[in-house]
């Protein structure tokens, strides 16, 4: 591996385990600025004060997220766009570059895939170029790759979400984003045929707490390199305590009941 590039993994990648907590807040594009990512700096705080690796955010975004001070976290910038109120909200378009991540000082670059859209082939397109370019410079490759479309009936299909992977692993993609399964044995079978490390999606909000751990922890014991949570982390009552919860999970295997009475003690 490109050495910039192993530098870079290992600002996102805990690198004794292997494993990331990545938060992104993303969000404001696609749907407006909702709760939990008004104000960055804090939002940012709360994340890095948990122990996140990383946060991931279009780059217009990292000058109100950067503190200068607190705990320091990973940045990944996302290069692709859509938002909610587009005719084609499932078609995403590149807004920025690898240049614009580096000169933003970030540590790895992301792109969002939507199989079996009618846009998939310029989404292909835009992947497989970038990868190309960020591998040029040594930049870590963050691919979003999920099945939403005319033709797929469950985009949490273990065969439909293998395919996700293997697409982002592929087109040269250091590390694939898909959504989980529903359960560690199906999961499993997404994560071996794919060489490069998965990490799964949150989703939509999810309506409690023990469901997120479960997910977490299912998805980590069946070979997931860590999670790529959202709105479920940043929304949450408690950012920092639940971060830390979720640190016990990815980084030390703690079971569920154990992480869920850490949780209730504020994340200790």
């Amino acid at each position: 591996m490109h050495l910039g590039k192993a530098i870079r993994m290992e600002r996102i990648f805990n690198r004794n385990t292997g494993r990331a907590i990545i938060v992104p807040v993303d969000h404001g594009v696609t749907v407006g600025p909702i709760d939990g990512i008004i104000d960055m700096r804090v939002t940012v705080d709360k994340v890095a004060e948990g122990g996140a690796n990383a946060v991931l955010m279009h780059k217009g975004l990292a000058r109100c997220g950067h503190r200068g001070k607190g705990h320091d976290v990973g940045l990944i910038v996302h290069l692709s766009a859509s938002t909610s109120i587009s005719p084609y909200p499932n078609a995403k378009t590149l807004v920025a570059s690898v240049e614009d991540a580096i000169k933003l000082g970030a540590d790895g670059v992301s792109v969002h895939v939507n199989l079996g859209d009618e846009a998939e082939r310029e989404m292909l397109s835009d992947m497989g170029r970038v990868a190309t370019h960020a591998n040029e410079w040594g930049m870590p490759l963050l691919a979003m790759v999920y099945a939403r479309g005319p033709k797929v009936k469950d985009e949490f299909d273990m065969n439909m979400v293998r395919h996700c992977a293997r697409v982002g692993e592929e087109l040269g993609a250091d590390v694939v984003k898909v959504a989980y399964t529903g359960d560690p044995d199906s999961f499993a079978k997404v994560v071996e045929a794919c060489c490069i490390p998965v990490v799964i999606a949150g989703g939509p909000k999810l309506d409690n707490d023990r469901d997120l751990v479960k997910m977490v922890h299912d998805s980590v014991a069946a070979g997931a390199a860590g999670l790529s949570v959202g709105r479920n982390v940043f929304q949450h009552d408690e950012v920092t305590s639940l971060v830390k919860t979720l640190n016990h999970v990815v980084h030390h295997d703690m079971d569920v009941d154990e992480a869920m009475d850490v949780l209730s003690n504020g994340g200790n």
